[in-house]
Parts: C-alpha cells; structure tokens; sequence
C-alpha cells in the first residue's frame, strides 16, 4: 500500500497575521522540499488532494454553536463576547478564513484516517494537521477546530481502537480533555514540563477518569531535555503501552517544536532524535495517521517533516539540500545546507543528570500510578 502525502495550496491563503508565530510556510516548504528530492515520484507514494471536513465530522467533536461562531467570522460577524469562545487575542486571532481554513486542515486528517483503515494508504500524513489544544467551545493555542480529536472519534465510530501519541513539546491537553472518560483511546503525550510552558498541562497524575482510568498517559521533560533523555523516555512508554493496548490503529501528533532552537520553547532534539521516534511508530506495522503540530523554526519544520515522510515512504534522502530548494528558501529570507542536524549533546553533564533524574521521577510515578490501571 502507498505512503499518502495529504496537501493543499489552498492553505497558503489563510493567515494568521503578520507577526504570529505560526506560520503557513512550513506546509509550502515541507511540501517543496520533497518534491525537490523526487520523493513523490517514488513508488507506492501518493500525493492526495485535501478535502474539507463536514459539519457532521466536526460535531463528533464541537458544538455547534462554536462552529456556527467560527463560519460567521468568516461572514465578517464578529460576536461581542469572542473571549468566551477563545478568540480575539493573540494566540487566536479571528481573522476571515479561520473556519474555511480549520475544516480543510481538518478535513485531510479525516481523510487520512479514511485511507489507513479502508486500505488506500499504510500511512497517511497531514502536515496542517495536529492542532491539539482546541476544546469542543472554544479555540486555545492556535487551535481553532481539534482535528486530531475529529479523526479519532471518526475512527471510534467506525468501531476502531485508537492509540493516540503526541511528541510536541506542548501537552496534548484539548484532545486528552475529549477523550478523558474512555478506554476506546489511549493518549500519550511527552512534552515540556507545563511548569514551564504553555498549557501548563499534562502531568502524570492526569491519567484519565471513569472508564478512561489509566488510558491518559503523561510524560513531562525538564527544558533542556535532548535526544539522549526524550527519546529514552519514549522507549519506555510507547512500545509497551501500544503493545499492551493493542490498537486498531495509531494517530500521531508529530509537532517538531521539540527540536532545538525553536523560538517558543526550550528542549533540545534533534532530527536524528525526531526520526528515531518516527522510526518507532512505523515498527509497529499498524494503520498510522501521521499528523503536523507546533514547530515556529520554519526551515527547521520542513525538514523535520521531510525526513519524517521519507521514513514512512522508506527512502533514503541525501544530506545536501537540492539546490532548487535552498534558492527557495532564500526567497522568503532563509538558509538552509543540510537536511539532517549534526549530533547534539547536552550543555553540561550537570544539566544531563538534572534531566535524566527528574524524566526517572516522572516515569516511576506514571508506572506506580496510572500504568497498572491498564494492567502493566
């Protein structure tokens, strides 16, 4: 079955102004690199048109009267009470497009759900995708429509167990809300410490309720964190997790904002500790939802993503950046020489062994709490 690339141009139109820290670029860039390396003319890749969603898809999630909020702006009505809905700050500007934009982005990651389990695709990636921090009435973290929580509950409606695991460095916290009361949806996230980053989320006592008791999971890292201890951490929670759950299929929420030198947060990753995750998930063999997220370091998304589809499309790709690429990148003011970073290493072995302890505090509390809840 082919790897599906799922794009549009048509997201390049929406804008979330000049000065926001997000930035429709990196889906142009992304896109723009792989087609510069021939990856879409490998076999079994498939290039997919992204559709919008549906009202009815979105409302296995949102309320109503928050979409209804969302499609009148794009009218130019602007509610007087935007605040209750999330809006009208600068994390969540309301701008016009903001509806047509959500339910297209939204739209591909449906249809990347779509494709893994009726058998077009093994694994279908939407880098617009993994917008995580919306709720059901309300917009959060430059998040307006919560489409990983969309495709999930498509998949349960169809029957489906769902394993969902998130590695930006900001906790999952809109999705792991929705699906806090089931045990239909495992959701994993490892992230930066909220004690330190926005949401200010995601800690190992919040594992889930009713039903739902042990299948949250949360892994906080320290700033700072790099390959070495994140990548550790994971290993130690996802295979056994997924092994023990036993999914029908996976959704994963691939924010590269862990990596070093984002702009908005304090990990240290690199893209060989990016790709060994990535790796990770395609080792599972199971249908894969493969979905965007945070990264504010454009050229640094664009490759991340790259070698993440070249992963899930088992190409090698060379080093050095094709010439037609880094011209690109120099037209929008940007530099770039090679796809892959060089090997990090922590800033001091004090700084290591900080890290290494408070992940070690973390995961004996996620395993004396909330993993035996689900039996492990």
């Amino acid at each position: 079955m082919p790897s599906a690339f799922i794009h549009s141009d048509y997201l390049q139109q929406f804008d979330y102004g000049e000065e926001h820290p997000l930035k429709m670029l990196r889906l142009k860039l992304t896109y723009e690199l792989l087609k510069a390396y021939g990856l879409f003319e490998a076999p079994n890749v498939s290039v997919v048109e992204m559709e919008p969603c549906t009202r009815k898809q979105a409302e296995l999630v949102h309320n109503y009267v928050y979409l209804d909020t969302l499609a009148n702006i794009d009218y130019g009505y602007l509610p007087e009470n935007l605040m209750k809905y999330g809006m009208g700050h600068g994390d969540c500007p309301a701008f016009k497009g903001v509806y047509e934009g959500s339910m297209l982005s939204t739209g591909g990651s449906v249809q990347a759900a779509r494709l893994v389990v009726e058998g077009g695709a093994r694994v279908a990636f939407n880098t617009s995708g993994g917008l995580h921090h919306a709720f059901p009435s309300r917009a959060a973290g430059f998040c307006y429509i919560n489409d990983p929580a969309v495709a999930v509950a498509y998949l349960v409606s169809k029957g489906y167990r769902v394993a969902y695991i998130d590695i930006d460095a900001h906790h999952g916290d809109g999705i792991q809300q929705i699906f806090y009361h089931t045990d239909q949806v495992l959701t994993i996230s490892l992230h930066e410490n909220g004690h330190f980053l926005f949401p200010g989320t995601g800690f190992p006592e919040e594992y889930g309720a009713g039903f739902g008791k042990g299948y949250s999971i949360n892994l906080p890292l320290m700033s700072g964190t790099g390959d070495d201890i994140f990548t550790w951490a994971f290993m130690e929670i996802v295979p056994p997790l997924i092994d023990k759950f036993s999914p029908d299929v996976i959704v994963t929420q691939l924010g590269c904002d862990t990596l070093a030198d984002d702009p908005l947060t304090h990990l240290r990753l690199s893209t060989h500790g990016f790709v060994k995750m990535i790796e990770t998930f395609k080792s599972f063999r199971l249908p894969w939802v493969a979905l965007g997220g945070g990264g504010y370091n454009v050229p640094n998304v664009a490759r991340a993503w790259a070698l993440a589809f070249s992963v899930m499309a088992g190409v090698e790709l060379p080093d050095e950046l094709p010439e037609s690429y880094i011209k690109l990148l120099k037209e929008h003011g940007l530099e770039g020489q090679c796809l892959r970073d060089p090997e990090r290493t922590c800033q001091t072995p004090e700084d290591h062994n900080v890290q290494r302890q408070s992940a070690e505090e973390m995961l004996v509390r996620l395993k004396r709490e909330a993993f035996p809840l689900i039996g492990l």
